[in-house]
């Protein structure tokens, strides 16, 4: 079983999970590190709502905004990173208070990944051209064409994991379905976790996405979006789909009011938290689900602290 090495916590965006990690990150000397796929970048502090600088200071954080948004981060290079972070911890006696919204993490690091080929760089660049100018659904079609079952399983409107599916048939010839079945094994294995997803009443957590995304707006978001437009990235690139970066665009181009960008990304942000609702029911099945208001509490005693 080993020794508890990482007190995981999931939960829908905007349901207080930076705030019950920092929390425990005080009461166990542990270092706060991300699970969220748009923290990583380095781009949109504001508007992903990453920790703020005072709370880094508080405690130790690692995993935030080490990566810049021209980069194509994935699922598997977190999981790169995670476990030189998690070596590290090990080596000095250190407890990790994992926190996040991306499902996919916390399942890689408790799972494994399906062991997927990496994508040769000039593989990558000549399906991105390919694509480039085509609208996802008409991507999803060709995908379908060549991969139905994987297609099945992902939306029209995601063109990032489209073009990945995409890709490992350019490299291998090979639906991306068939590399999906063996897994890696776990960077934390059973009995060096625990996990606990924070489940907001569902009116709350809406109410909440809403006041926070105007509350991001006063505080300089749209500036941070204008800077990331001006490098003018691939739009497929994850960062360019941050939750409220295409309808904040669409503003600063002068297609819409900026009251209807705000509620599209407060309408975006809700749809998202609904997704990861879903995930953790239906993929995160030992995580313990807890109230965001008595969480830290009963994270500690269940630990023991």
């Amino acid at each position: 079983m080993g020794r508890m090495r990482a007190i995981l916590i999931a939960g829908p965006t905007a349901s207080g999970k930076s705030a019950v990690a920092l929390e425990l990150a005080r009461q166990t000397g542990g270092v706060v590190v991300n699970a969220d796929s748009m923290q990583v970048y380095r781009d949109l502090r504001i508007l992903t709502a990453r920790p703020s600088p005072a709370d880094e200071a508080a405690a130790e954080h690692r995993l935030y905004g080490h990566v810049d948004g021209v980069v194509n981060y994935s699922v598997g290079r977190w999981l790169d990173d995670f476990s030189a972070l998690m070596a590290a911890l090990d080596r000095a006696g250190r407890m990790a208070i994992v926190v996040g919204g991306t499902g996919m993490y916390f399942k890689a690091a408790t799972q494994g990944l399906s062991e997927i080929p990496r994508t040769p760089e000039e593989v990558r660049t000549r399906v991105r051209a390919s694509a480039e100018g085509v609208a996802p659904a008409e991507l999803h079609a060709r995908l379908a064409a060549r991969d139905p079952q994987t297609a099945a399983r992902l939306r029209p409107t995601d063109p990032q994991r489209i073009l990945r599916a995409l890709e490992v048939l350019e490299a291998t010839g090979r639906p991306l379905s068939a590399f999906q079945g063996a897994r890696g094994a776990p960077i934390l294995p059973e009995g060096a976790w625990r996990g606990f997803f924070l489940a907001p009443e569902r009116e709350a957590v809406r109410a909440a996405i809403d006041g926070r995304f105007v509350a991001m707006i006063e505080r300089g978001a749209l500036d941070e979006v204008a800077a990331l437009a001006a490098r003018k990235l691939d739009p497929a690139l994850p960062i360019m789909r941050a939750h409220g970066a295409p309808a904040l665009m669409a503003f600063l181009r002068g297609e819409i009011p900026l009251a209807d960008a705000i509620a599209r990304g407060q309408a975006d942000t809700r749809a998202y938290a609904k997704r990861q609702f879903t995930f953790a029911r239906h993929q995160l099945p030992d995580f313990r689900w807890l109230a965001p208001e008595t969480a830290a509490a009963e994270i500690a005693a269940a630990l023991g602290a």
